[in-house]
């Protein structure tokens, strides 16, 4: 039988409830919140990383950053939205790009080390 198909019975409707749990899962409010401080860290790791690299190669490293950060050093750098990074902000930006998951994701995108 047909995933979709017409049942009078509402059988169909066990073979959606998978589906339907996997969505609401993919709402997790902590997954949510951990996007909105990425995409937030993102808008402050970028401008330090424009000091190193051309805009394109800045985006890319900016992502190599903030996909190497953890969730407290995400909260750091998610801090400092809106204002000038200093220099503990830049500090934590470089330390994360001298991991070697950072500097793997810089090579494969054909970048150099963050700083150099």
């Amino acid at each position: 039988m047909p995933a979709f198909s017409h049942d009078p019975k509402g059988h169909h409707m066990t073979r959606l409830l998978p589906l339907a749990l996997l969505t609401l899962a993919a709402c997790d409010p902590a997954q949510v919140a951990d996007k909105v401080g990425r995409r937030a860290a993102e808008s402050v790791v970028l401008p330090v990383v424009s000091n190193y690299f051309t805009a394109p190669q800045a985006q890319t490293a900016t992502l190599c950053v903030v996909e190497n950060a953890t969730a407290n050093e995400i909260q750091l750098l998610a801090r400092d939205v809106a204002v000038q990074a200093g220099t503990s902000t830049v500090q934590t930006i470089l330390a994360i790009g001298a991991r070697p998951e950072t500097l793997a994701c810089l090579s494969r995108a054909g970048l150099p080390p963050l700083g150099l």
